[in-house]
């Protein structure tokens, strides 16, 4: 009976010991895996703002050349047609007007009071879904009304404003991110559900995206490239 009494609390301890051993394995495994994805994701982040460093560089040649070509056809007493419907094509990409057409919309809720966030939405993933809807085609971008521009600066103000183009975009209220991106629907909506919407969800954010005329503002702010005197 002695014998018995304590083998009962010694296969109780086993088990116990067992299930510890397991949980802290199965923790282990999941911040590894936490951290094999933030690393692929830097990476991509990596890789697409040099992409996107490249175009703008090579968008602003465009534009350089363009309006020169602009000028030049001004002073000779005429101006083509197409070559005005390529400059408001650059005008449209550099944010100095409107854009309204077809489009979708993203709207990200990372709120920890409403769901089971692992992390907030940070300024990385701001700039990654940025970057993965320009390589998607869009023409326009705007986030929480912000018009996204070669020079947008997006940072973090404190330990939770974010800040796009130096104005406080975090909402406390409602949706907190709304993106707005033009363009071809098919395309944008394929690379951003398939790139970046699952690595949201699995750090717990509230994703949806959908179909839609979108209206987005201009750059409210100093023109990135300045235009010649007409």
């Amino acid at each position: 009976m002695k014998k018995l009494s304590l083998a009962i609390p010694l296969t109780l301890v086993a088990i116990v010991l067992g299930f510890l051993l397991t949980l802290q394995m199965q923790t282990q495994k999941s911040v590894l895996e936490l951290e094999k994805i933030q690393a692929q994701r830097v990476a991509s982040v990596t890789n697409f703002l040099t992409e996107a460093q490249e175009e703008n560089k090579v968008l602003k040649e465009q534009h350089k050349e363009l309006t020169a070509q602009l000028e030049g056809a001004r002073q000779e007493g005429g101006t083509s047609p197409a070559l005005l419907a390529e400059l408001d094509r650059y005008r449209m990409m550099e944010g100095t007007v409107d854009v309204q057409g077809p489009g979708i919309m993203i709207t990200i809720d990372d709120r920890q009071q409403e769901h089971k966030v692992v992390f907030p939405l940070s300024t990385d993933d701001l700039l990654r879904i940025i970057n993965i809807l320009k390589l998607a085609g869009a023409e326009a971008i705007s986030v929480n009304g912000q018009r996204i521009v070669g020079s947008t600066s997006i940072v973090l103000s404190g330990t939770s404003t974010q800040l796009v183009n130096k104005v406080p975009i975090t909402r406390t209220d409602g949706v907190p991110y709304e993106i707005l991106a033009s363009g071809n629907q098919d395309q944008l909506l394929d690379y951003f559900t398939n790139l970046e919407a699952p690595g949201l969800k699995q750090y717990g954010m509230s994703v949806s995206v959908v179909r839609k005329t979108v209206s987005i503002p201009s750059y409210k702010g100093v023109s990135p490239v300045k235009k010649p005197e007409s």
